[in-house]
């Protein structure tokens, strides 16, 4: 890995951080109440829920709105450019005005294909045994949108030790405002450099309980976690799911990373 592969030690709208992963959590959060619920725990896991987008559909609603109004508008300038052109007229702006149509109607074609093709549910995995966290992440670029190498589910596995939870806050006027969210960043140990960066939750109050419930877990193992009012979830089952959720493919984990990231070290021992 070169210079140029590291991410910004803090992104933009950073806050502080949440308490390190040493660091004994302290009970100020109900802890039981949090919605939703691990979708899996035992003595040697615990799998959290995670997504990339908070309400699915919006993409897909806004951004087919701006695809047509886009497409029209650029065919539509195309059209009247044409009509100038033979007559002799027409000139750089015609032309500026069908770029830009052809520009915002492609730059919301990510967010519509993201809500098609994202996971229902982008687990990440810790387990206390093997001191490690298993990420169900999802990789895509807004630039190459029909590349099928730089889109697709690539889990990846980190050391427990090297992550840092991040809180950061946006001002989003028309959102609610004030938008906060927490986000894992992981280091290098040697340098101290942030290698990767992903979303851990949408809310800070969520955030910070899904940190302490990771926290006592891996400090302390299953005893020390509350007992959660709301059943675990199974993201497969379309029971209760919203249309768009239901249309989203299932969560597939590789066999060879399934099996170690819910076992114990050398017995692959899965309880």
């Amino acid at each position: 890995m070169n210079k140029f592969d590291y991410l910004p030690v803090r992104g933009i709208g950073w806050k502080y951080d949440l308490p390190g992963v040493g660091e004994l959590p302290e009970r100020k959060w109900s802890l039981e109440d949090v919605e939703p619920a691990p979708n899996q725990l035992d003595e040697n896991y615990i799998e959290l829920s995670t997504r990339t987008i908070s309400v699915r559909g919006v993409g897909v609603l806004i951004g087919s709105i701006t695809l047509v109004v886009g497409v029209w508008l650029s065919l539509w300038v195309f059209y009247d450019m044409l009509v100038a052109f033979s007559e002799g007229k027409g000139g750089r702006l015609d032309f500026l005005f069908m770029i830009l149509g052809f520009a915002m109607a492609w730059s919301f074609i990510p967010y519509v294909k993201l809500d098609f093709v994202l996971p229902r549910d982008e687990p990440i995995r810790f387990n206390r045994l093997r001191r490690k966290i298993y990420v169900y992440r999802y990789r895509f670029d807004r630039f190459y949108v029909f590349s099928r190498i730089r889109w697709g589910v690539k889990p990846v596995v980190y050391n427990w030790d090297d992550l840092t939870a991040e809180v950061y806050r946006f001002y989003a006027p028309g959102c609610g405002g004030l938008i906060e969210n927490v986000m894992l960043s992981v280091r290098n140990p040697i340098t101290d450099q942030v290698i990767d960066r992903f979303i851990f939750t949408h809310d800070l109050y969520q955030g910070e309980a899904y940190w302490a419930i990771a926290r006592l877990f891996m400090q302390q193992g299953p005893e020390a976690l509350p007992k959660f009012v709301h059943p675990p979830r199974d993201w497969n089952d379309d029971d209760g799911l919203s249309p768009m959720h239901r249309l989203a493919p299932k969560v597939r984990w590789p066999t060879e990373i399934d099996l170690e990231s819910r076992s114990a070290p050398a017995t692959n021992d899965v309880r």
